[in-house]
């Protein structure tokens, strides 16, 4: 643990020494770029999905709910981050670092839940189309979305509660963080790619029968279309999701190694993981045609002459 605390107040010295260094200057610049285009992404979404009728769907809301939890990230954990990044968070307690880690663990569960709940969705959009807007119905998608942020707050508070108990992180608390990633990350992993299998395996089928019937009208194609459009979008955020975070939960699992390597590459992955919240707004603005069309005009301004000419009706 010494060799530990003596290699991050080594890095620190080295990397952020007052302001002598330009490395750290430069780090920082970029790091704080990758914050305000998470902000800036995101809000988007979000304003996007509350503003555009045509936007207000059970998969929208879910993505709405991810959108919260992505520009939390950009808002609270990356400046924390920020602030702590090279102080040695996992064994040495302070308010700060119990603060980051429980931000980190809530919106990180929030996102990977809240992926879950998408799998449902397409699920029932891919296999079971004909009873999907019976079963999924924007009270069932809000109910999953806040079900979502429900258990990633006590989850959250678990983990607060863990750091602020123990001032160093012994034996026990080290299991009790494998035991945590295996309950919230593993666990709903397996479940996200057991479901996508199945839709998978599924949307084939259905391709292949309708390449293969000739008497398809127009309009089922075209609602297939989309439908298997969104799906291939979504299992790209979520494919993605899960290459930016496995790293940082297979590391947990390495803890108790004590290995020098692991604390040097822990605060790196964070990042990695973290930075995910930055590239589905990119995702969603690429993939999506309505989407690319909102954030044009919120950027352009024309949402404000819209709001301009409703609120001159109303006051008339």
């Amino acid at each position: 643990m010494e060799l530990f605390n003596v290699t991050v107040n080594t890095v620190s010295f080295l990397l952020c020494d007052s302001q002598k260094n330009k490395l750290c200057v430069l780090l920082y610049v970029v790091l704080s770029s990758f914050m305000l285009l998470t902000i800036c992404g995101n809000l988007l979404v979000i304003i996007s999905i509350i503003y555009f009728r045509y936007l207000h769907t059970p998969t929208n809301y879910l993505i709405l709910s991810m959108a919260v939890a992505d520009l939390l990230i950009g808002a609270l954990i990356f400046p924390l981050s920020m602030t702590v990044s090279l102080k040695p968070c996992l064994y040495i307690y302070s308010l700060l670092c119990n603060l980051r880690s429980t931000m980190d663990v809530t919106m990180g569960v929030s996102s990977l839940l809240n992926l879950c709940c998408i799998s449902v969705d397409r699920y029932y959009a891919v296999c079971h189309p004909l009873i999907y807007k019976t079963k999924i119905t924007d009270c069932v998608a809000m109910k999953m979305g806040l079900g979502s942020w429900a258990v990633a707050i006590l989850c959250g508070i678990f983990v607060f509660l863990l750091f602020f108990i123990l001032d160093e992180c012994d034996t026990s608390c080290v299991f009790a963080l494998i035991a945590a990633s295996v309950v919230v990350y593993y666990i709903p992993t397996i479940v996200l790619l057991f479901m996508y299998t199945k839709i998978l395996v599924v949307a084939l089928r259905q391709a292949r029968s309708i390449h293969n019937t000739i008497s398809q009208n127009t309009k089922s194609k075209a609602v297939s279309s989309t439908e298997r459009k969104a799906t291939k979008t979504l299992t790209i955020v979520i494919g993605i999701f899960l290459i930016c975070w496995v790293p940082l939960f297979l590391s947990y699992s390495f803890v108790p190694l004590d290995s020098f390597i692991l604390y040097v590459l822990l605060e790196p992955f964070n990042w990695f993981a973290i930075s995910n919240s930055m590239l589905n707004p990119f995702i969603y603005a690429f993939f999506f045609t309505w989407f690319r069309r909102a954030f044009k005009m919120i950027i352009s301004g024309k949402i404000f002459q819209g709001l301009t000419l409703a609120l001159g009706k109303y006051i008339r």
